[in-house]
């Protein structure tokens, strides 16, 4: 019997182990972002989807640059790289009210968050590290989609058009791991929380009366209960629904009740300690209200804290009351996942080692058959979404609402036969509601109203949950628009319309609440339009709307790119005036007129290659900035950039090649080498900063090489053996101490020295400019690199002195003819 139950406890040990090791949290999935370069002003998104049974997030990320708290503040903005978390929307700088450097006082940058618990709403942005983990819990962040963004500076120049790309790169890599619980039972950073269901049933509440042909009338008014037909999910638990049966005169379900209540033998708590349930709300509802049902302990409280998709806490909590005195009643309440702590609070040292139980009624009140509000009054309309054909964008897209005939109305649609009829204080409500499809949260949402009259509507917009006065997330009327990711594009003097967008708006379900006074549907004719879009504003028609991919491929996301006078997300910011474009457009066509100096050189010493070259540089560098600053394209933008840099590149080559005087056929085979390479330079990074380094570099090689090969035609080493040498060490000095000075006197022949320091010196100059060249300064240093950059292959040409043709030409000799007849006399 003994040996029995030593089997039975070890039975029961093994079995604890093992479900107490099943609750380890393990890994659900993992994102990475590739090792990147980020140049100046680029920038990258990666998504991460969080479920609702995750535990923690862990975020590994390395970059080749650390900034700290104190040499951030001293970074400009526009040089600034950070890397920033949103959640629900790709995080979008231009707009956001946070600011890197304001968090950098009590952000911590490696580890987890600490204290930092209340991150539901997460939108912060902190600077590069060389080695950066972050921990984020279930506790801090909630589930759903979580965004990143990696950016190279910020500011409304990340939008601009730009012809070069200055700056300091950076490279990095994101490593991301999502853990979570096995089971939707278990819950908590290390999943070690129990989570109860209560158990849900539903009760339709009647409140008006149809006739109806061979139907049978029901003698109740009021809340009805009725056998159970059908079953579905809800939080867990199965909710029961009800069905009338056919009736001759019914009460219309104008609102249903959803009761959940929990245990009182299950639901005992020692004092101090926590009882957490889950509950899920689907779909629109109007509030809902937690009551205590059996607990009655003078001297102590009954805490209820709720708390939206993550766990609440004593400190960190939506909501709280003690449902021992009052219910805990929340009012518009978002869809998804609510998490209810109960505590039992002890006011006195009477109950100290003893538990207390017991138990509470949970009421969701949910409006059927197209109506909102706390009492069901209002009309909701639900909007389908239609893809707009012929677009160049993804996830474009309008909403209609449906009528009963399930046939689509136009767009935009008429407002006045979808306001409701009832009122409230002279004040009547109108829902709409839609859902943005996954995917698309890198779109923007457009809101409009017109009105052939001034727009009497309040418009009011909620992510996840119905709008009112006092839940809403964007707010608009004909004068005046609240929030900071939302733009308005209201003139003051039009009030006939309402018109807004809302920048990267968040997948799921959206509300909008429409508010009006009777009289308003009876003096004016008021449209609606909603849709997704690209870009705002069409990019204010300085620029073209495009779109890119982020890192793990689901998301769309668009941005404006703005021509070479404007930036911002919607290149509204002016960055360049009118005035001021013209001047930079003569500074950069005109400065070309420099490349008149190396080719009349060239022209004037017969070297008609160099001068075709020289004429072709300065016309299309000249063609190429005309397209460029937007006054006349005679070419693609591409085919003109490479025909710049390439000639420009040659230019510089041949300079160097010219001052060297060996043979045409010699040339002409360095030249070809020289051409090859520098159009690979043009074709591949045109731009780079780099590349003056690597075109002189090439220039100084070509002239070493043709001195090289000059030298050795002209004249002729002997090679000594090794007792040779030493029988003639004399002799070896002297001709070394000869072939030096004849080589400085052939330098000194061969060039003009004048000209050649002044080469020298415009050749540093235009090095210098183009080290200088910035996004802001570009137009006057670019131009003064054109000046300089002539102007030294003038100097170094006109600094070569050619060979004369004396002494090239070798003494010829000629057999004497000899009179043989006379020897032989």
């Amino acid at each position: 019997m003994a040996s029995l139950d030593w089997r039975f406890l070890l039975f029961f040990g093994l079995l604890w182990f093992g479900f107490s090791a099943a609750q380890v949290p393990v890994l659900l999935s993992s994102y990475s972002h590739p090792e990147t370069w980020l140049r100046p002003y680029d920038w990258a998104y990666l998504r991460v989807d969080l479920p609702p049974w995750f535990s923690s997030m862990v975020v590994t990320f390395v970059s080749n640059v650390n900034i700290d708290k104190d040499s951030a503040r001293l970074v400009p903005k526009s040089k600034l790289p950070v890397i920033c978390l949103k959640s629900g929307s790709p995080p979008l700088l231009d707009i956001s009210s946070t600011y890197p450097t304001d968090l950098l006082l009590t952000f911590p940058l490696n580890g987890s968050f600490g204290a930092f618990y209340n991150l539901s709403s997460l939108d912060l942005c902190i600077p590069f590290q060389e080695n950066l983990t972050l921990t984020l819990t279930n506790e801090q962040i909630s589930p759903g989609v979580l965004y990143f963004g990696f950016f190279n500076g910020l500011g409304p120049e990340r939008t601009q058009s730009k012809m070069i790309s200055r700056g300091q790169a950076y490279k990095f890599s994101a490593r991301i791991n999502v853990e979570g619980c096995t089971t939707s039972t278990i819950w908590g950073p290390y999943c070690n929380q129990t989570i109860d269901s209560p158990f849900c049933s539903e009760t339709s509440i009647f409140k008006n009366v149809r006739n109806l042909l061979g139907s049978q009338l029901y003698h109740r008014i009021g809340s009805l209960n009725h056998p159970v037909s059908s079953k579905s999910r809800l939080g867990g638990v199965v909710v029961r629904k009800q069905e009338a049966s056919n009736a001759s005169s019914v009460f219309v379900t104008a609102e249903s009740l959803i009761t959940c209540n929990n245990s009182f033998q299950s639901s005992c708590i020692g004092y101090g300690e926590f009882k957490y349930y889950s509950l899920d709300i689907v779909g629109m509802t109007s509030q809902f209200t937690i009551m205590a049902t059996e607990f009655k302990l003078s001297g102590m409280l009954l805490m209820c804290y709720a708390r939206y998709n993550a766990m609440p806490l004593h400190t960190t909590y939506d909501y709280s009351a003690d449902i021992s005195k009052d219910s805990l009643i929340v009012k518009s309440p978002k869809i998804g996942r609510w998490y209810i702590a109960v505590q039992a609070v002890n006011q006195s040292s009477t109950y100290s080692n003893s538990s207390v139980c017991f138990s509470f009624m949970w009421q969701l009140q949910e409006c059927l058959d197209g109506k909102a509000g706390v009492n069901c009054t209002w009309d909701l309309h639900k909007l389908q979404r239609i893809p707009r054909r012929g677009s160049g964008v993804p996830y474009e897209s309008y909403y209609l609402p449906v009528d009963e005939n399930e046939s689509i109305t136009s767009s935009p649609f008429s407002m006045e036969s979808l306001l409701s009829n009832a009122s409230v204080n002279n004040v009547s409500w109108t829902y709409f509601s839609l859902e943005i499809p996954p995917g698309a949260a890198g779109a923007n949402m457009h809101v409009q109203l017109t009105s052939n009259t001034q727009v009497n509507y309040e418009l009011f917009a909620r992510y996840g949950g119905m709008a009112s006065i006092d839940n809403w997330d964007y707010y608009a009327n004909s004068t005046s628009s609240r929030n900071g990711s939302m733009i308005s594009v209201i003139d003051d003097s039009d009030k006939g319309q309402i018109n807004f967008y809302i920048l990267y708006p968040r997948e799921g379900t959206w509300s909008f609440g429409l508010k009006n006074t009777p009289e308003t549907r009876q003096k004016s004719e008021t449209a609606m339009s909603i849709a997704l879009v690209g870009c705002p504003r069409h990019c204010s028609s300085n620029g073209d709307c495009r779109y890119s991919v982020e890192g793990s491929g689901f998301t769309f996301i668009s941005y404006c790119w703005c021509d070479r006078d404007h930036g911002g997300f919607d290149c509204s910011d002016v960055l360049v005036t009118r005035q001021g474009h013209i001047w930079q457009s003569i500074f950069l066509i005109a400065s070309n007129a420099a490349a008149i100096l190396p080719a009349y050189s060239a022209l004037r010493q017969k070297a008609f290659a160099e001068w075709v070259l020289f004429t072709s540089s300065g016309i299309s560098s000249g063609l190429y900035h005309a397209c460029d600053v937007g006054t006349w394209c005679v070419l693609s933008f591409r085919v003109l950039q490479f025909m710049d840099f390439w000639l420009s590149f040659m230019a510089v080559v041949s300079t160097f090649i010219y001052m060297t005087t060996i043979d045409e056929s010699l040339k002409r085979s360095i030249h070809t080498c020289m051409s090859i390479f520098t159009a690979l330079l043009a074709v591949t990074g045109a731009t780079r900063s780099a590349n003056i380094t690597l075109v002189v570099a090439i220039g100084t090689l070509g002239l070493i090489v043709g001195w090289l090969l000059e030298y050795s035609t002209t004249n002729r080493f002997r090679c000594y053996s090794l007792p040779e040498l030493h029988l003639n060490m004399p002799e070896r000095w002297l001709s070394v101490r000869n072939w030096f000075h004849n080589l400085i006197n052939t330098l000194r022949r061969r060039f003009r020295w004048l000209y050649l320091l002044s080469g020298f010196v415009a050749l540093a100059a235009a090095a210098i400019s183009w080290k200088l060249e910035t996004n802001q300064s570009y137009w006057i240093w670019h131009s003064l690199w054109h000046i300089t950059i002539y102007t030294s292959s003038f100097f170094f040409l006109c600094s070569t002195v050619l060979k004369s043709t004396d002494e090239d030409e070798q003494p010829h000799y000629e057999l004497t003819r000899q009179n043989s007849a006379s020897r032989l006399e």
